[in-house]
């Protein structure tokens, strides 16, 4: 099966970015597209990355958001720059605190499943 240029693009910047910023803890990361460009030693592809920088392909697999995006205003050129939230930081933890009140995340999943189809009174109504 051949591999496209876009899916190349999108697991090198996963490897040398993405998994990078998520091993030193990072929540946020900028990729420039020249940067990617350069390294994979790619010919006229600049839209190419850029493209595949921007799918939801790479962001949703990567659990990412784009907060901001610099360059020329056709978004296709060397300086294009992306800054990206890594998604997973944001979120852990995000819920913590309400199970803690509620006597964890387990007691809350028993108390929920134990009244799901509500009391025997209620059902006989």
């Amino acid at each position: 099966m051949k591999t496209n240029v876009a899916d190349v693009i999108r697991s090198f910047a996963e490897r040398e970015y993405i998994e990078s910023a998520r091993r030193k803890g990072l929540n946020r990361i900028q990729i420039k597209v020249g940067d990617v460009h350069r390294a994979l030693k790619l010919k006229n592809r600049v839209p190419n990355v850029s493209s595949a920088l921007r799918s939801r392909i790479f962001l949703k697999k990567n659990h990412l958001e784009i907060e901001q995006e610099s360059g020329p205003p056709s978004g296709m050129g060397t300086r294009t720059t992306f800054t990206y939230r890594l998604l997973d930081e944001d979120l852990r933890g995000l819920m913590k605190e309400t199970f803690k009140s509620l006597g964890g995340g387990e007691a809350f999943l028993r108390h929920e499943r134990s009244h799901f189809y509500g009391s025997d009174a209620e059902e006989e109504k």
